[in-house]
């Protein structure tokens, strides 16, 4: 009796064997073949980077490398010392300007405080501004310009220092044009750009019409304005542009 009770249960247990192989393994082997497994792994270990936001702005690319800011060390408005890994973590923008500047300055930093109010609720935006006369812009005076203009974004930073390092951030590190000319109104020039910058301190812009990079935005003509001289303004552009980047 015994015996046959035990023949009885290898039989129920073969056929349980026997359905499971019917009906499940065919499933399993088509979710392997699908790669629905594997994908999900994955997910499960880390999100991919292939799922992460990039968006369509190009980098600036030197000698095959996309360009990144340079080392660099200033004085702000308040006196404290700000370096480039201050601006780790941030889309920032970029200018070059002198506080007695009689003609573009004033406008490009109107825009910029415009642009400062759109962003207002990110904490990871920023304006990085250079002056080009640091003899005269102390920090007591680049203070004084930034309360006049109404700058509160506390990563907006006004910074002097050493004139021919100002001049090689400038020309080299951002390939934005400043320099001393007794001969133009004001005593300096420079171009009115402004360039942007992504979280990893990389130099991005979108493309021209002949898909490369623009590299800068131009910073003198506002919204209000939109055009001057034949030329649109690029404030609505680089205000697209950032919120790209603080995607990312």
């Amino acid at each position: 009796m015994s015996t046959k009770k035990t023949n009885y249960s290898f039989i129920g247990i073969a056929f349980i064997l026997l359905v499971f192989g019917i009906i499940f393994i065919p499933r399993i082997v088509n979710r392997i073949s699908g790669d629905d497994v594997i994908r999900n792994e994955s997910r499960s270990r880390n999100v991919s980077s292939n799922d992460e936001y990039v968006s369509d702005l190009m980098f600036l690319n030197i000698n095959g490398q996309p360009k990144k800011v340079p080392h660099f060390s200033f004085i702000n408005q308040n006196g404290k010392t700000i370096t480039n890994k201050d601006y780790e973590g941030k889309v920032y923008v970029v200018e070059f300007f002198f506080t007695t500047c009689p003609t573009i300055c004033p406008r490009m930093n109107r825009n910029l405080v415009q642009i400062q109010n759109t962003f207002s609720d990110f904490e990871n935006f920023g304006v990085a501004s250079f002056t080009i006369n640091p003899t005269r812009d102390t920090s007591e005076v680049l203070k004084s310009y930034a309360d006049n203009y109404g700058i509160t974004n506390p990563n907006w930073h006004l910074m002097t220092g050493d004139q021919e390092m100002i001049y090689e951030l400038a020309n080299v590190g951002f390939n934005i044009y400043a320099g001393q000319n007794e001969e133009v109104e004001g005593g300096f020039e420079h171009s009115g750009n402004f360039a942007l910058i992504d979280k990893n301190g990389f130099i991005r812009s979108r493309q021209d019409n002949f898909g490369n990079p623009k590299i800068f935005y131009k910073g003198i003509i506002s919204e209000e304005e939109k055009e001057e001289d034949g030329e649109t303004q690029e404030i609505t552009m680089l205000k697209e542009d950032i919120a790209k980047l603080l995607k990312e």
